[in-house]
């Protein structure tokens, strides 16, 4: 497996703004960017830690996933990304591995990423999210 470091944690937050007068004021952490996500109904926050970063992941309708994620389990942690060098290649060996997979084939996430989750069930009850960065 092509794993590389932790590329960030997702965490679900009702109201951004609020949210982000936490991270920035309290804990002095500067916002990188925010940005929407319409295929996956987001508006997302990143706040660099060192290599990783943090995502703060508001909904933007009570019908996607992190809305429905906050409305079942309150805002809090939702998931780590792994960052990996080849997101086809890292998903064909979990396949074959019998691991059950969210996304078989990846998608676009915020920042120009291709990204794929990992169920839960398959990783002991994370959601797991694999992240392939552009190349620079």
């Amino acid at each position: 497996m092509n794993l590389k470091n932790i590329d960030h944690i997702g965490i679900a937050v009702a109201n951004l703004q609020e949210s982000l007068a936490f991270w920035e004021s309290t804990l002095g952490i500067e916002l990188h960017g925010i940005e929407e996500v319409p295929e996956q109904k987001v508006r997302t926050a990143f706040l660099p830690m060192g290599e990783a970063e943090i995502e703060l992941l508001e909904p933007i309708s009570p019908d996607s996933t992190v809305g429905k994620f906050i409305e079942k389990r309150g805002e809090g942690l939702h998931h780590i990304a792994i960052r990996v060098d080849n997101i086809e290649a890292a998903l064909a060996e979990l396949k074959a591995k019998g691991i059950q997979l969210i996304d078989e084939t990846p998608r676009d996430g915020a920042g120009g990423t291709r990204i794929a989750f990992v169920h839960p069930k398959a990783a002991h009850g994370v959601l797991l999210e694999l992240c392939e960065r552009k190349k620079k």
